[in-house]
């Protein structure tokens, strides 16, 4: 049975104290002990100051993504000089460590997210830029870091996320392809492996359901990756999605991910309301949003068992989600903004009778 402390080591607050799941929605079994595979949730430290989120992030998911903690902004900082020797003593772990303390009393797991994106870097580097040398000591130091901080205690890493351009013409013009060349992603996985040979290392990337080119592009990319003795062990999608996805495509595309025979991780799964776009007048927006996780759920269950890393939820509640952050009104998860399962919720469960 998971723990039920009210306080985090730490003094970061527990959802202990408030409202239980029953409470919130009894008719609905937790929800990992119905799938067949593991079952995450993202999160923030913000997050644990709401009362409610901890017990229902804790009954109903096996693993924490951190959305914003582990990436290198936050574990950067703005200006701080490079300690070589004692990486502790240069890169600030706080916040990250406090999601996963909140995992590790709570019997989950945690997945790292991410070490190197082309967003969110830190003002360091771009000082280093014309320095390739410092700039590639810094880089390498970076990555011993912080993968040394959770050497043993992550179920994986995101080691690079989102590297290539939406059209599948290649990878992304961004800073580490600028200094280091498109070796960067190598030297990534390469390094993070040295460092840590047992947690399994991921690549990640968005729009691949949408982009049939980016999606060919990301799977030769990672072809390339296994024949060149890359440690790359799973791949992930996104899955940042919208009701009126056209059915076949959320199928297509895990299949395709899914035949290099790597681990596949449907990673940051939120099916928005609120499509881009024009939607036909009489569109039942929520029932595409169900059938849209039927698709991911059904697709994902074909695969081979060894493949199947999980599904990770990119929000606990409606207002969690980057979505709903950008009007206050998007509903593209599971539980809505009061904790209450949707219907969404119970037909996720369904599949799995």
């Amino acid at each position: 049975m998971l723990s039920r402390r009210t306080v985090l080591t730490g003094a970061v607050a527990l959802a202990g104290c408030g409202q239980s799941t029953a409470q919130t929605d009894a008719t609905l079994p937790p929800l990992k002990s119905l799938a067949p595979f593991d079952l995450g949730v993202c999160a923030m430290t913000a997050s644990f100051k709401d009362p409610q989120w901890g017990p229902l992030a804790a009954t109903h998911f096996d693993r924490i993504t951190p959305e914003w903690e582990m990436k290198m902004e936050y574990i950067l900082g703005e200006d701080n000089p490079i300690n070589f020797v004692e990486p502790e003593k240069w890169l600030r772990f706080k916040a990250a460590d406090q999601i996963l303390t909140f995992a590790k009393i709570n019997g989950m797991g945690m997945f790292g997210h991410t070490l190197v994106w082309y967003a969110q870097s830190a003002p360091l580097f771009d000082k280093l830029s014309g320095d390739y040398d410092n700039f590639f000591d810094a880089y390498q130091a970076y990555i011993d870091g912080v993968v040394g901080h959770y050497k043993g205690q992550l179920t994986g890493w995101d080691v690079v996320n989102e590297p290539m351009l939406d059209d599948g013409s290649g990878l992304r013009d961004c800073l580490w392809k600028q200094v280091l060349g498109e070796d960067y992603i190598l030297l990534a996985f390469h390094r993070a492996h040295e460092t840590d040979r047992h947690t399994p290392l991921f690549l990640n990337d968005y729009n691949l359901e949408y982009y049939p080119k980016k999606r060919a592009a990301f799977l030769r990319l990672a072809e390339r990756l296994l024949k060149a003795g890359v440690p790359l062990h799973g791949l992930g999608t996104q899955t940042h999605i919208d009701a009126t996805i056209a059915p076949g495509m959320l199928k297509a595309a895990i299949t395709d991910i899914a035949s290099l025979g790597l681990k596949v991780h449907v990673s940051e799964v939120d099916i928005s309301l609120k499509p881009e776009g024009m939607v036909l007048p009489g569109t039942d927006l929520a029932a595409g949003q169900i059938r849209a996780l039927d698709e991911i759920t059904d697709a994902y269950l074909q695969l081979k068992p060894h493949q199947q890393f999980g599904m990770t939820v990119w929000g606990l509640r409606d207002k969690d989600t980057f979505p709903y952050r950008k009007d206050n009104s998007d509903k593209p998860v599971l539980f809505d903004s009061t904790g209450f399962a949707k219907p969404l919720a119970h037909a996720f469960a369904e599949r799995f009778a």
